[in-house]
């Protein structure tokens, strides 16, 4: 008789991997492919439709063979599965983040096309468990309701175990590739003592052996090794939020996350700053009104590794300066690769806007980089957002804030500058040049562009040549924005939707290479 207990453990495991093949899964894609909306549903799509297809096999397979072994054979082979794609995955995005690097389009179909395959196969097999589980615990139809509630509620909870365990503690302490390991390990061993208790002849039990030893060869090959291999590449890491990568061209290093299609931050040996950035040219911000002051203090939403605060610093002197950051692995790399240092940065841990509404100001300038291309978290877009802002800054305050535009489709310039203009009197957008990047400056008094032209003029012989640069580059750059777009509120917030439309035009026809590298 078939023992319901090993059986209800067997299917809490089973739930518990699933969530957490997916989790692992989507972590090493977005290596590679990035972080956005499209990636996730693309995950979850895939996952949805080989759970979908497990049921189906799951469920016909029961009926055909209802035997203890046949079911415990599938979940080792389901642990067996999960550990073996997952690290091979691992092994061929790993390739693919080369090909992606050179901008190889075909490289990076092929690897794709595998991964699809390789994350298909476990989470197929482990569809088939529940349906196969409940037709071994029932045995008798009057309590077929019962079973089937009991099995898919011990299944749920696995699942909810399977959310929290991998991304809040495995993947930040160990990685991605040892969460693969631990939960298909996990699974594997489940499924052989199963196979082991219901089986009594001794060439299956020495069966049952062979599986890890198997598995051995591809963990030792696979395990090992960077999870991506640039060139000039002093660091990787992987945080609860993000895949961290630190890499040095000539005397400076840069910040990268997770696909690496943009740096991040950047420090250059002795605060050396080469070029005119997106975050220079918010140091032109308070020159919009009419008679500039140097700010008095400073807000920075999304401080990453702190390239925007130091060039204020630099510029302005030791203002006080509340720096907010989500993720703390960065902050730590920031201070070990980018001399985030200053004693007059106040560093903030925590989501931009709920930390920021801890935050008194006021402030003469708020700047927002909290962008990870090409999107900006919904909740920093919105009327309300601004209006939390407008009632921290001073009274001459500005606000300036880095958003994605394309050549020929300024939809989220237009949204946002439009939304910014629901709560300030006076905006400007300054296009960056050599970047998909537009910066939005909204100041609380009445401003108009030939006030920043002034003040260039009027710039004094010494001033630091980074910001008469960054006033220079911001004055030859200015760009203009329908004001007709939607209002961006906290109850109606198309910014992911407006963004993720923009991605797939402008790759459809620009294509891939058009994102340009570290490089470009």
């Amino acid at each position: 008789m078939v023992s319901r207990r090993y059986l209800f453990l067997t299917v809490f495991v089973a739930g518990m991997s699933t969530l957490a093949i997916e989790f692992t899964a989507s972590r090493l894609l977005q290596t590679v492919y990035g972080t956005s909306n499209i990636v996730w549903a693309n995950v979850i799509g895939l996952v949805l439709l080989a759970l979908t297809a497990g049921y189906f096999i799951g469920g016909r397979l029961a009926d055909r063979r209802p035997r203890e072994p046949v079911f415990y054979g599938l979940v080792a082979a389901a642990g067996f599965c999960a550990v073996f794609f997952l690290l091979l995955t691992g092994t061929i995005l790993r390739g693919a983040s080369t090909a992606l690097a050179d901008m190889n389009i075909g490289a990076m179909a092929g690897s794709l096309l595998l991964v699809v395959f390789a994350l298909a196969v476990p989470v197929t097999l482990l569809g088939c468990l529940s349906p196969f589980a409940i037709r071994l615990a029932v045995r008798d139809v009057s309590e077929a309701g019962r079973i089937s509630g009991r099995i898919y509620a011990i299944s749920t909870l696995g699942s909810l175990l399977g959310t929290y365990l991998p991304v809040l503690l495995v993947i930040p302490l160990a990685g991605s590739r040892a969460a693969a390991v631990l939960f298909g390990s996990l699974l594997l061993a489940v499924g052989l003592i199963g196979l082991w208790r219901s089986t009594g002849s001794r060439r299956a039990h020495s069966a049952v052996l062979l599986w890890p030893i198997l598995l051995l060869p591809a963990v030792l090959l696979w395990y090992q090794g960077n999870i991506k291999s640039y060139e000039g590449q002093l660091y990787e890491t992987e945080s609860a939020y993000n895949y961290i990568q630190v890499i040095r061209r000539d005397d400076c290093n840069y910040l990268l996350l997770n696909e690496g299609q943009a740096y991040h931050s950047y420090y250059c040996d002795d605060g050396r700053v080469p070029s005119v950035s997106v975050w220079s040219i918010m140091l032109a911000a308070p020159y919009f009104n009419q008679h500039p002051a140097a700010p008095q203090s400073m807000a920075v939403i999304g401080l990453a590794a702190g390239t925007i605060p130091k060039q204020f610093t630099r510029v302005f002197g030791p203002l006080p300066i509340d720096g907010i950051e989500l993720d703390p692995t960065i902050l730590e790399v920031g201070r070990q690769y980018f001399a985030l240092n200053e004693p007059n940065i106040h560093v903030l841990v925590g989501d931009g806007r709920y930390a920021f509404a801890g935050q008194t100001g006021p402030y003469d300038i708020v700047t927002i980089d909290a962008y990870k291309v090409p999107y900006i978290p919904w909740h920093l877009t919105t009327r309300e957002f601004f209006a939390e802002v407008s009632h921290k800054l001073s009274e001459t305050g500005v606000l300036a804030m880095n958003v994605g535009s394309v050549p020929g489709d300024r939809r989220l310039v237009d949204a946002v500058g439009t939304t910014l203009l629901s709560v300030f009197p006076t905006v400007h957008a300054i296009d960056v040049p050599g970047s998909l990047n537009t910066i939005m400056v909204a100041t609380k008094q009445p401003t108009t562009a030939g006030n920043l032209q002034a003040n260039l003029f009027g710039l004094s012989e010494d001033t630091d040549p980074l910001l008469r640069d960054a006033l220079n580059t911001a004055a030859a750059n200015m760009a203009s924005f329908e004001a007709t777009g939607p209002i961006i509120t906290d109850d109606r917030a198309p910014t992911e939707y407006i963004s993720d439309s923009i991605v797939i035009r402008y790759l459809l026809k620009a294509g891939p290479s058009s994102l340009g590298t570290l490089d470009r």
